[in-house]
């Protein structure tokens, strides 16, 4: 009981997070169309009513009034074409396979589109509760009424916004970058680097590169929800400033990785020696340092958007490349004079010197500006009505 308690707490908490709130939304909705449908109609347990309030209402407002008849016009037609087999021939192994046949080609007439393989679900699912119902007519009438209540539902009650969870996805993505970049620095301070650790550290940079792919997808999610959504005054331009700024760590991951690989390579080359000479070493550690946390701070740039936090962050990350850039100075005229001395593996330490370059000039304020300005002027091209608010909203000092 004591368990059961904490995690009604836990929920209670919770209760704002956008996957929290879909899911008392669903079953608000679907309990909302049962009862309905219990009023407008003379069957016993109208489930199909709650099923297809279920289906309809698990999508943000902009796919609702986009992609939302499709669904109710696949879930329909499954619940027809099963409303004909329970009445013909019933549930057996041979009508299942003939029904999801059927389902299938019935999906491409009816032009259902991305949701063609839902009247075969619908289908499937509605041969067995149709067992229990009347008539066809109130079958159809159930599926219409759940159809209706999750539409209104969707647009009474907006569904959630999902920029909270991308932003944090983004955060934690560069959370990450840092972090190994720091564990970087590190190793480049080492009296003896093995050839091992390097290559775990390469493993992890491209696992990071990959990772890329998944807040991409959280990110295309916060941008569907906050299309059309009447809670949201600034969708554009939040949409906009998180894109471009993904857009940039994603370039940041791929630099990450193959700064990790030159690192490898020079450990592969200098397996009973420094990496680095003893005075070369702290630097290369220290610029790693500044670097990671300038990601960070480009992060939080991107996600705190144009609030004062954002100046501050824009501010903060200002400085900290100008220290990143000074340094990278510093570390290219002692790694020259190295190289000159002892010119073995001269190639890797340009190779590393150009990866930091390509680093700072991606996080580079002016750089981001640009982006920003070319992401706007697309916009503006598609949308002539709303470019100059958004322009001194998201360029505001340039």
């Amino acid at each position: 009981m004591p368990v059961v308690t904490e995690q009604v707490i836990d929920l209670a908490k919770r209760r704002n997070e956008p996957v929290v709130t879909q899911t008392l939304r669903s079953a608000a909705a679907a309990t909302m169309a049962y009862l309905v449908a219990l009023w407008l109609t003379d069957v016993t347990a109208p489930l199909l009513a709650p099923l297809t309030a279920l289906l309809v209402v698990q999508v943000t407002l902009y796919a609702t009034l986009t992609s939302g008849i499709r669904r109710v016009n696949s879930v329909v037609a499954g619940v027809v074409l099963a409303t004909g087999f329970s009445g013909l021939v019933g549930l057996s192994w041979w009508s299942l396979g003939l029904l999801i046949l059927c389902s299938l080609a019935m999906g491409h007439l009816v032009r259902a589109g991305e949701f063609v393989p839902e009247v075969a679900i619908s289908a499937m699912l509605v041969l067995g509760v149709t067992q229990v119902t009347e008539t066809a007519l109130d079958r159809v009438w159930e599926t219409l009424i759940g159809a209706a209540v999750g539409l209104l539902f969707n647009v009474v009650f907006v569904p959630p916004v999902w920029v909270r969870p991308a932003s944090e996805d983004i955060e934690d993505q560069a959370r990450r970058m840092r972090g190994l970049l720091h564990r970087l620095g590190e190793q480049a301070d080492e009296p003896i680097t093995p050839v091992a650790r390097a290559t775990a550290k390469l493993y992890e940079a491209r696992r990071i590169d990959q990772d890329v792919a998944l807040v991409d997808a959280s990110l295309s999610q916060a941008e569907e929800s906050l299309r059309l959504n009447p809670r949201v005054k600034e969708g554009v331009l939040t949409r906009i400033v998180l894109r471009t700024g993904l857009d940039t760590l994603e370039i940041c991951a791929v630099m990450l990785r193959t700064l990790s690989r030159t690192l490898a390579d020079l450990a592969g080359h200098r397996a009973d020696e420094p990496l680095f000479p003893p005075d070369v070493a702290p630097e290369l550690r220290q610029l790693f340092l500044h670097l990671g946390d300038a990601i960070g701070t480009f992060a939080e740039l991107i996600t705190s958007q144009v609030s004062a936090s954002a100046e501050e962050a824009e501010t903060r990350l200002a400085s900290q490349l100008e220290v990143c850039r000074a340094r990278r100075e510093r570390l290219a005229r002692m790694l020259l004079s190295r190289v000159q001395a002892h010119p073995r593996q001269w190639q890797l330490h340009g190779a590393l010197l150009a990866d930091i370059d390509r680093l700072l000039d991606e996080l580079d304020i002016e750089r981001r500006s640009l982006h920003l300005a070319e992401e706007l002027d697309r916009y503006s091209r598609e949308r002539p009505d709303r470019p100059r608010g958004l322009r001194q909203r998201l360029l505001p000092t340039r």
